[in-house]
């Protein structure tokens, strides 16, 4: 079990959708975060770095994204949707955009393949918490 999952379930009340749902997105962004600092890195140690600029840029956007994103996701006290939807709204479209430029880097570089496989998780995991904050409004 995750921390995320463990400290989640240490709350006294109820938090505002499924528990599963949300551990598996903080562990995706703080995952996300990682592979994209050691990317950013690995990206720089390379020869051809002029070729990775715009990796490296998107793999800092998308490690501030992330950042911002798991911050705010973790504090569960009566969270506003009206920003943490857009959060994780701006969270699915920078990995997306990271995950992109990363694949075209894969075959080169293994980095760049880990880094990618961490954005697409962490783009699903964001829009499966985005699908359950949107059931879970229809309902309250």
């Amino acid at each position: 079990m995750s921390y995320a999952r463990q400290m989640l379930d240490t709350y006294a009340r109820d938090s505002n959708v499924d528990a599963g749902v949300l551990a598996a997105t903080i562990d995706a962004l703080n995952d996300c975060t990682q592979a994209c600092i050691a990317d950013t890195d690995a990206d720089l140690g390379e020869r051809n770095v002029a070729d990775l600029v715009k990796c490296i840029r998107l793999c800092l956007e998308c490690t501030d994204v992330c950042v911002a994103s798991v911050g705010v996701i973790s504090r569960q006290a009566e969270y506003d949707t009206n920003v943490t939807a857009p959060l994780l709204e701006a969270c699915v479209a920078i990995c997306k955009s990271c995950g992109d430029e990363c694949e075209r880097h894969a075959r080169m570089h293994e980095h760049c393949r880990v880094c990618a496989e961490a954005c697409r998780r962490c783009e699903r995991a964001c829009r499966e918490l985005l699908a359950a904050m949107k059931v879970q409004a229809t309902m309250g």
